[in-house]
């Protein structure tokens, strides 16, 4: 963990991130960090890294090997020319906001640019997140296992060869932990409809997909031999199981339609 950064914004995702790099032994001079200047001076302050305004007040002998994006997406076309300097050989330009094509990024840093496009999601805050990421075709290797090793400082990490599928990763792990919350919020509901008070029924749901989770992530089964584990032939589970799982009104329909409208907007938005 020795890169040379410079990352643009540190909100929430970019906040977390550092924590994490730091965390794994990154060298905190060797990041610059470009944001507002009480936030910058703030940052220095707390971490020991390099806070800047802007670009400007780069050092001039500091050349990032890893020039990495998160800022909001509507910010992006406001300050990427300034970054246009800085392409070379040896510098790869991450991006973690969302929607903003390769071509985005090649249009305004010009053809000879390095560019990862990743798509983490909102568990990446508590280092339990999934990115993906696709790389153009001059991103050498050592610069691939750069931009991992940074990543994974928040979560898994993925790679897709073809941008293309970069909506239908947006539609699944994207904004997949909306899906979860929602499912935590109609487990409460149902609890709610059988009886049991609301508060109670919100515990209930909240630790049982807590609980799962944590169970999933321990376990070297499927999810298909964990969801076998607790279904005993014509016992309770298997009662609802039969409704969750039904071809035509089931959950996986309705996930394959859910995931599938997610996929489609994601492609509106890059258009």
């Amino acid at each position: 963990m020795n890169t040379r950064l410079l990352l643009v914004g540190c909100g929430k995702m970019g906040s977390a991130m550092l924590e994490g790099w730091l965390a794994r032994g990154l060298i905190a001079s060797n990041v610059f960090i470009v944001e507002q200047t009480e936030t910058a001076e703030k940052l220095e302050s707390k971490y020991g890294i390099n806070g800047i305004p802007d670009i400007d007040h780069m050092r001039e002998d500091f050349i990032p090997q890893v020039v990495l994006f998160a800022v909001k997406p509507q910010v992006l076309p406001d300050v990427i020319e300034a970054y246009k300097p800085l392409v070379r050989a040896e510098t790869v330009f991450l991006s973690v906001a969302a929607g903003k094509t390769i071509d985005f990024f090649a249009s305004h840093l010009g053809e000879n640019a390095r560019i990862v496009r990743a798509m983490p999601n909102t568990p990446a805050a508590v280092s339990r997140g999934m990115t993906v990421m696709c790389p153009t075709e001059n991103v050498s290797l050592a610069q691939r296992e750069m931009c991992q090793t940074l990543l994974e400082a928040v979560g898994m990490v993925s790679w897709v060869e073809d941008e293309g599928l970069m909506d239908a990763v947006t539609g699944l792990s994207g904004s997949g932990p909306a899906y979860i919350f929602h499912l935590v919020e109609a487990m409460a509901h149902a609890g709610v409809a059988a009886g049991l008070p609301a508060d109670q029924a919100m515990i209930l749901a909240r630790q049982t997909v807590v609980g799962a989770g944590f169970l999933l992530d321990a376990s070297d089964e499927t999810a298909a031999t964990l969801r076998e584990n607790v279904t005993s032939p014509g016992g309770t589970t298997a009662a609802a199981l039969d409704v969750l799982m039904d071809q035509k009104n089931g959950l996986p329909e309705l996930m394959t339609r859910a995931v599938e409208a997610a996929r489609k907007r994601s492609q509106e938005l890059a258009g």
